[in-house]
């Protein structure tokens, strides 16, 4: 196979598949039933053109049979007063309404039956079109009940190019949530450690701070030493029976009197 060959199939594939997916069957049939009636209308509109020809010729017929029955009571007449040739006049004047009237019921005939055809033609067409709207109708029943199969399959097995999409937004969301997790667990292990400064704060806070902690551990030893001890036992005694024993959490020891 030539190259031009496989261009011409490849795009033959190509502008099926997209028609495939631009074209709905549902537009389709009533775009062809459409087109049937305006092909029915131009069919009547041909049997009311022909029917009105018909009915010209009939009138025009009506008018030489008036016209030739007066000329032959005319031929009559003028034999009966002894003018015969006046009666001639009459009588070669209707041998050529004959002719003219030949030719009139000739025309009369052909248009009769092609009215008898057109009328013919539109009752098979109507008859066509009737049927073929019921098939159009079912058909796009079908159509409709297998498409909404096809979505709420797909939305069920999120197969569908809706559902892809909220499942990638989501996906991202996702993502986007543990990077913000990762960030705030690393800012606050670097706040920690004392890696960033709080650019905001006074002079050596980082270093009171260091100092304040030193003492909580060396006040948390001293407690902890208390309680090996045992010189806590009597406080935690008097504690219970004293309601004012509270003033005395976290207060400093009192002064020892000097000795005398």
């Amino acid at each position: 196979m030539s190259v031009a060959a496989r261009l011409r199939t490849i795009f033959r594939s190509k502008t099926t598949r997209v028609l495939d997916s631009m074209e709905d069957p549902r537009e389709t049939l009533d775009d062809s039933y459409e087109q049937q009636v305006r092909m029915l209308y131009e069919v009547r509109q041909g049997v009311a053109e022909v029917a009105t020809a018909k009915k010209r010729v009939e009138l025009q017929g009506q008018e030489m049979g008036a016209r030739y029955q007066r000329l032959t009571d005319q031929a009559g007449e003028a034999l009966s007063q002894g003018r015969e040739d006046l009666a001639r006049v009459a009588l070669e004047r209707r041998a050529l309404l004959e002719n003219q009237v030949s030719m009139l019921r000739d025309q009369h005939t052909s248009l009769q039956k092609q009215q008898a055809q057109l009328q013919e033609n539109e009752r098979r067409l109507a008859d066509r079109i009737d049927a073929f709207r019921t098939e159009k109708e079912a058909i796009k029943a079908s159509y409709t009940a297998s498409a909404a199969r096809v979505k709420a399959n797909e939305a069920a097995t999120g197969m569908s190019s809706q559902m892809t999409e909220v499942g990638v937004s989501l996906d991202r969301a996702k993502d986007r949530i543990a990077q913000m997790q990762a960030r705030a667990d690393a800012t606050d292990e670097l706040l920690s450690s004392g890696a960033f400064r709080d650019l905001t704060a006074p002079p050596d806070e980082d270093l009171e701070r260091q100092l304040a902690a030193v003492t909580a551990k060396a006040e948390v030893d001293r407690q902890l030493q208390q309680l090996r001890d045992g010189t806590s036992q009597g406080r935690k005694s008097q504690a219970g029976k004293d309601p004012n024993a509270w003033l005395s959490i976290a207060a400093p020891p009192a002064p020892t009197d000097p000795a005398p």
